[in-house]
């Protein structure tokens, strides 16, 4: 049986939070400790944790960044391992169960599952749950294959807390999941993604969170770029390999999403003829991997086409992002004329109802 502390950081989460706290209760491996972290909420965040049995820490003032909060409850963890779970995500009754069993190899020093979206209700939400099942289902399953995960999703972590203790939840990049995941494989320890291990996130329900959480994203994947690529060529070039196709995907989306225009106004090409190229491209790449990932998961196939057409104002706004961060974190920063994302905004708002 693994010894287990869960920390939730929340702030301004009571109404999103008693389905986490009752998804933790009701696992099959339970937890020995609850910390919900409240950092400095305006509203009944604390006594809706206290009500749910968890034990409260709150801050004098609000911390600042997720990662801060977490920091805050390590040191009153004792456990084996540490689960970070967001206040707003959702976990499979057996996700304790299916995670912690891989840290009997001694180099795994973090583990995350797979994160599926809890609400459809939105295009920005259905988009993000088709990106979801192909994401998880096709480049985390073929990044774990070579032993080298590119991030293990900060809302529903575990932890070795030998190896937090000497690193701490990273403060110095606006995502501390990918900056973990990446300092560790450099160490030469490991990171693990347990396919069968689910978790549902709430994720941006309006185009206002999905900006702010898509920026955030964006640019810490590009701090960790600056500060970790030299090591990962040396020392983990399996996973220099996954950053170097991310960024390429980065630079060359543009010209994949632009390729019917040119070729019809540069080339004067049939714009019927390019467009059924492209719209038949993405269907090849794109159709199997959701089709698989719909068995796996239950989900009706008919519903996930139904959501299909939602994914690409999703990826406009990544690709937008993206790029800004590119620019912002890569190029700006470095010649001294930006600090780059310093402030973490939450993505989506407090209310899950």
């Amino acid at each position: 049986m693994h010894d287990v502390t869960v920390i939730v950081p929340a702030h301004n989460e009571e109404s999103g939070l008693p389905a986490t706290l009752e998804s933790i209760a009701a696992q099959t491996v339970p937890p020995r400790r609850v910390i919900v972290v409240d950092d400095a909420s305006a509203d009944a965040t604390g006594e809706v944790a206290r009500r749910y049995g968890a034990e409260v820490l709150r801050p004098r003032s609000n911390l600042g960044s997720k990662a801060k909060a977490q920091n805050h409850a390590l040191p009153h963890c004792t456990s084996e391992l540490v689960l970070a779970v967001d206040a707003d995500t959702v976990l499979a009754p057996d996700y304790i169960e299916k995670v912690a069993p891989v840290f009997a190899d001694p180099r795994v020093t973090i583990a995350a599952g797979n994160v599926q979206t809890r609400f459809a209700r939105t295009l920005w939400e259905r988009g993000r749950s088709v990106e979801y099942l192909h994401g998880f289902h096709w480049q985390r399953p073929i990044q774990a294959g070579a032993g080298s995960p590119m991030v293990c999703s900060g809302c529903c972590s575990m932890f070795r807390r030998s190896a937090l203790g000497e690193y701490g939840f990273p403060e110095r990049t606006i995502v501390e999941d990918m900056d973990f995941t990446w300092s560790q494989q450099i160490a030469g320890r490991r990171a693990v993604y347990v396919g069968d291990a689910v978790a549902w996130a709430a994720d941006p329900e309006s185009l206002l969170y999905l900006r702010k959480q898509v920026w955030r994203w964006m640019a810490g994947f590009c701090q960790n770029v600056r500060l970790h690529t030299g090591q990962l060529a040396l020392r983990k070039p399996m996973l220099a390999l996954w950053v170097t196709l991310a960024l390429m995907e980065i630079l060359l989306a543009p010209l994949w999403w632009g390729a019917p225009l040119v070729l019809t106004f540069g080339f004067g090409r049939p714009a019927l003829e390019t467009f059924g190229w492209w719209f038949g491209s993405e269907i090849a790449l794109t159709l199997p991997p959701l089709i698989y990932a719909a068995r796996r998961r239950r989900v009706p196939l008919r519903q996930v086409l139904l959501n299909l057409p939602c994914v690409y104002p999703t990826k406009l706004v990544n690709v937008v992002y993206a790029w800004k961060a590119v620019v912002v974190e890569l190029v700006l920063v470095p010649l001294g004329l930006s600090q780059g994302l310093v402030v973490y905004e939450k993505g989506r708002a407090s209310a899950t109802t």
